[in-house]
Protein backbone atom coordinates (compact mmCIF):
# COMPACT_ATOMS: atom_id res chain seq x y z
CA UNK A 1 0.00 0.00 0.00
CA UNK A 2 1.59 3.02 -0.68
CA UNK A 3 1.26 5.84 1.61
CA UNK A 4 0.69 9.55 1.38
CA UNK A 5 4.27 9.55 3.23
CA UNK A 6 6.53 8.53 0.95
CA UNK A 7 5.21 10.88 -1.63
CA UNK A 8 6.51 13.34 0.55
CA UNK A 9 9.62 12.54 1.92
CA UNK A 10 12.92 13.62 1.76
CA UNK A 11 16.45 11.59 2.03
CA UNK A 12 19.55 11.28 1.17
CA UNK A 13 22.34 8.50 0.11
CA UNK A 14 25.88 9.58 0.66
CA UNK A 15 28.62 8.32 -1.46
CA UNK A 16 26.11 6.83 -3.83
CA UNK A 17 28.91 7.75 -6.21
CA UNK A 18 32.46 7.02 -5.87
CA UNK A 19 35.01 9.75 -6.80
CA UNK A 20 36.45 7.88 -9.87
CA UNK A 21 32.61 7.12 -10.67
CA UNK A 22 31.63 10.95 -11.20
CA UNK A 23 34.91 11.37 -13.08
CA UNK A 24 33.66 9.30 -15.48
CA UNK A 25 30.62 10.55 -15.99
CA UNK A 26 31.70 13.63 -16.14
CA UNK A 27 33.92 12.59 -19.20
CA UNK A 28 31.48 10.39 -20.68
CA UNK A 29 28.97 13.42 -20.81
CA UNK A 30 32.08 15.90 -21.98
CA UNK A 31 32.42 13.50 -24.62
CA UNK A 32 29.16 13.77 -25.70
CA UNK A 33 28.86 17.23 -25.96
CA UNK A 34 32.47 17.50 -28.05
CA UNK A 35 30.82 15.60 -30.96
CA UNK A 36 27.47 16.88 -30.81
CA UNK A 37 27.77 20.60 -28.72
CA UNK A 38 25.77 21.42 -25.86
CA UNK A 39 23.56 23.96 -27.73
CA UNK A 40 21.12 20.77 -28.97
CA UNK A 41 20.55 20.19 -25.83
CA UNK A 42 19.94 23.96 -24.63
CA UNK A 43 18.98 26.65 -26.39
CA UNK A 44 18.40 24.44 -29.28
CA UNK A 45 16.06 22.15 -27.41
CA UNK A 46 11.90 22.47 -28.10
CA UNK A 47 11.76 19.15 -25.61
CA UNK A 48 10.86 19.19 -22.15
CA UNK A 49 10.44 16.28 -19.49
CA UNK A 50 7.75 18.73 -17.70
CA UNK A 51 4.57 18.92 -18.51
CA UNK A 52 1.44 21.69 -17.92
CA UNK A 53 -1.95 21.18 -18.63
CA UNK A 54 -3.11 23.44 -21.56
CA UNK A 55 0.05 24.64 -22.40
CA UNK A 56 3.00 23.70 -24.93
CA UNK A 57 6.28 22.45 -24.10
CA UNK A 58 7.82 25.61 -25.26
CA UNK A 59 5.10 27.40 -22.45
CA UNK A 60 6.52 24.51 -19.65
CA UNK A 61 10.07 25.25 -20.43
CA UNK A 62 9.27 29.34 -19.79
CA UNK A 63 7.52 28.45 -16.96
CA UNK A 64 9.64 25.78 -15.48
CA UNK A 65 13.43 27.06 -16.57
CA UNK A 66 12.63 30.96 -17.36
CA UNK A 67 16.76 31.27 -18.16
CA UNK A 68 17.20 27.87 -19.56
CA UNK A 69 19.16 24.86 -18.92
CA UNK A 70 21.28 21.69 -20.39
CA UNK A 71 18.39 18.42 -20.72
CA UNK A 72 19.48 15.28 -21.89
CA UNK A 73 17.20 12.19 -22.22
CA UNK A 74 18.83 10.08 -24.32
CA UNK A 75 22.44 9.86 -22.26
CA UNK A 76 25.44 7.40 -23.28
CA UNK A 77 24.99 3.87 -22.27
CA UNK A 78 28.08 3.85 -20.24
CA UNK A 79 26.28 6.47 -17.93
CA UNK A 80 23.06 4.83 -17.59
CA UNK A 81 25.01 1.35 -16.94
CA UNK A 82 26.73 3.27 -14.36
CA UNK A 83 24.25 4.65 -12.90
CA UNK A 84 21.78 1.41 -12.96
CA UNK A 85 24.58 -0.47 -11.09
CA UNK A 86 24.86 2.49 -8.21
CA UNK A 87 21.31 2.29 -7.60
CA UNK A 88 20.70 -1.76 -7.29
CA UNK A 89 23.40 -1.53 -5.08
CA UNK A 90 22.03 1.10 -2.91
CA UNK A 91 18.20 -0.08 -3.33
CA UNK A 92 17.72 -1.47 0.28
CA UNK A 93 18.52 1.77 1.56
CA UNK A 94 15.91 3.37 -0.51
CA UNK A 95 13.67 1.09 -0.11
CA UNK A 96 13.61 1.38 3.34
CA UNK A 97 11.69 4.90 3.77
CA UNK A 98 10.35 4.22 0.33
CA UNK A 99 8.97 0.87 0.58
CA UNK A 100 6.46 1.01 -1.95
CA UNK A 101 9.69 1.67 -5.20
CA UNK A 102 9.84 -1.30 -7.15
CA UNK A 103 11.94 0.32 -10.58
CA UNK A 104 12.85 3.29 -12.18
CA UNK A 105 12.10 5.19 -15.20
CA UNK A 106 15.23 6.27 -17.61
CA UNK A 107 18.42 8.41 -16.21
CA UNK A 108 18.03 11.93 -16.98
CA UNK A 109 21.40 14.45 -17.57
CA UNK A 110 20.63 18.37 -16.53
CA UNK A 111 22.81 20.88 -16.26
CA UNK A 112 23.05 24.55 -15.15
CA UNK A 113 25.03 27.27 -15.98
CA UNK A 114 25.40 31.00 -14.54
CA UNK A 115 21.76 32.71 -13.89
CA UNK A 116 20.25 29.03 -14.62
CA UNK A 117 17.57 27.59 -12.10
CA UNK A 118 14.53 25.32 -12.11
CA UNK A 119 11.07 27.29 -10.85
CA UNK A 120 9.10 25.32 -7.53
CA UNK A 121 6.75 22.79 -8.50
CA UNK A 122 5.71 19.13 -7.41
CA UNK A 123 5.79 16.39 -9.94
CA UNK A 124 2.71 14.58 -8.88
CA UNK A 125 2.11 11.04 -9.04
CA UNK A 126 2.63 10.99 -13.31
CA UNK A 127 0.76 10.66 -15.32
CA UNK A 128 -2.35 9.48 -13.75
CA UNK A 129 -2.08 8.28 -10.13
CA UNK A 130 -4.78 5.33 -10.58
CA UNK A 131 -2.61 3.83 -13.20
CA UNK A 132 0.72 2.07 -13.19
CA UNK A 133 3.06 2.74 -12.97
CA UNK A 134 3.10 5.06 -10.21
CA UNK A 135 5.67 7.76 -9.68
CA UNK A 136 6.59 7.69 -5.71
CA UNK A 137 9.65 10.06 -5.86
CA UNK A 138 12.07 11.51 -7.86
CA UNK A 139 16.07 11.11 -7.03
CA UNK A 140 19.46 13.19 -8.22
CA UNK A 141 22.72 13.04 -7.70
CA UNK A 142 25.47 16.17 -8.82
CA UNK A 143 28.60 15.66 -9.81
CA UNK A 144 30.19 18.64 -9.23
CA UNK A 145 30.75 20.36 -5.53
CA UNK A 146 28.51 23.57 -5.68
CA UNK A 147 28.94 24.90 -2.02
CA UNK A 148 30.52 28.33 -3.74
CA UNK A 149 28.78 28.03 -7.02
CA UNK A 150 24.91 28.72 -6.49
CA UNK A 151 22.32 26.16 -7.54
CA UNK A 152 21.12 24.81 -4.02
CA UNK A 153 18.67 22.34 -4.42
CA UNK A 154 15.43 22.77 -1.92
CA UNK A 155 12.00 21.62 -1.38
CA UNK A 156 9.06 23.94 0.25
CA UNK A 157 6.61 22.43 2.35
CA UNK A 158 3.43 24.03 3.64
CA UNK A 159 0.50 23.40 5.85
CA UNK A 160 -2.16 24.46 2.99
CA UNK A 161 -4.72 22.52 2.47
CA UNK A 162 -4.96 24.38 -1.51
CA UNK A 163 -2.26 22.01 -2.78
CA UNK A 164 -4.61 19.02 -2.38
CA UNK A 165 -7.78 17.77 -4.75
CA UNK A 166 -10.73 17.12 -2.75
CA UNK A 167 -10.85 13.37 -3.21
CA UNK A 168 -9.65 10.29 -1.76
CA UNK A 169 -8.33 7.52 -3.11
CA UNK A 170 -10.52 4.77 -4.10
CA UNK A 171 -10.85 1.79 -2.09
CA UNK A 172 -8.89 -1.20 -3.32
CA UNK A 173 -6.40 1.08 -5.71
CA UNK A 174 -3.25 0.09 -3.87
CA UNK A 175 -3.00 3.29 -1.54
CA UNK A 176 -3.87 3.82 2.07
CA UNK A 177 -6.61 4.98 3.62
CA UNK A 178 -6.77 9.11 3.04
CA UNK A 179 -4.51 9.19 0.47
CA UNK A 180 -4.72 12.78 -1.29
CA UNK A 181 -3.45 13.97 -4.45
CA UNK A 182 -2.18 16.84 -5.42
CA UNK A 183 -3.37 19.18 -7.85
CA UNK A 184 -2.43 19.42 -11.48
CA UNK A 185 -0.80 22.73 -11.98
CA UNK A 186 0.77 22.52 -9.10
CA UNK A 187 3.90 25.00 -10.43
CA UNK A 188 3.94 28.82 -10.69
CA UNK A 189 1.65 28.81 -13.80
CA UNK A 190 -1.58 28.76 -11.39
CA UNK A 191 -2.44 31.86 -9.17
CA UNK A 192 -3.24 29.30 -6.30
CA UNK A 193 0.02 27.48 -6.33
CA UNK A 194 1.53 31.16 -6.30
CA UNK A 195 -0.20 32.59 -3.82
CA UNK A 196 -0.10 29.34 -1.43
CA UNK A 197 2.49 29.55 1.96
CA UNK A 198 5.42 27.69 1.71
CA UNK A 199 8.64 27.63 3.62
CA UNK A 200 11.96 26.82 1.74
CA UNK A 201 14.36 24.17 2.95
CA UNK A 202 17.77 24.34 0.87
CA UNK A 203 20.62 21.93 0.64
CA UNK A 204 24.42 21.55 -1.25
CA UNK A 205 24.99 18.20 -1.34
CA UNK A 206 28.27 16.87 -1.40
CA UNK A 207 28.90 15.50 -5.01
CA UNK A 208 27.98 11.78 -5.35
CA UNK A 209 25.46 12.03 -2.70
CA UNK A 210 21.89 10.90 -4.18
CA UNK A 211 18.52 13.14 -3.07
CA UNK A 212 15.25 11.34 -2.91
CA UNK A 213 12.73 13.65 -2.92
CA UNK A 214 8.87 12.61 -2.81
CA UNK A 215 6.65 13.27 -6.23
CA UNK A 216 3.71 15.09 -4.31
CA UNK A 217 7.21 17.29 -2.35
CA UNK A 218 7.53 21.12 -4.08
CA UNK A 219 11.08 21.44 -5.06
CA UNK A 220 13.48 23.47 -7.20
CA UNK A 221 16.68 24.91 -7.72
CA UNK A 222 18.42 28.37 -6.57
CA UNK A 223 20.25 30.54 -9.01
CA UNK A 224 23.61 29.06 -10.48
CA UNK A 225 26.33 31.84 -9.48
CA UNK A 226 29.22 30.75 -10.85
CA UNK A 227 30.36 27.70 -13.33
CA UNK A 228 28.28 24.70 -14.06
CA UNK A 229 25.90 22.58 -11.77
CA UNK A 230 25.84 19.09 -13.18
CA UNK A 231 23.41 16.14 -12.62
CA UNK A 232 21.12 13.05 -13.51
CA UNK A 233 17.85 12.36 -12.26
CA UNK A 234 15.56 9.72 -12.79
CA UNK A 235 12.30 9.06 -11.02
CA UNK A 236 11.10 6.12 -8.98
CA UNK A 237 7.97 4.41 -9.43
CA UNK A 238 6.24 1.69 -7.97
CA UNK A 239 5.30 -1.31 -10.69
Amino acid sequence: MIHIAETLSIRTVEGFLKPDEIERLTLVMDDTFGSLGRDRYGPGRRTTIHEIPGHSPGEAQDVYEPAGRIEVTDIPHAATTLLDQALKLHMAAITRTLPSVTGHRPWIYLEYGAGQYITPHADGIAPDPLTRPRQIAAATVTLTDIHDMGGAFYVETTGSDSVWTAAEAPTGSGYAHGMRFAHDGADISSPWFRAMPRTRWSVAPAPGTLVIFGSQLVHGTEPVRAGRVRKFLTLLVSE
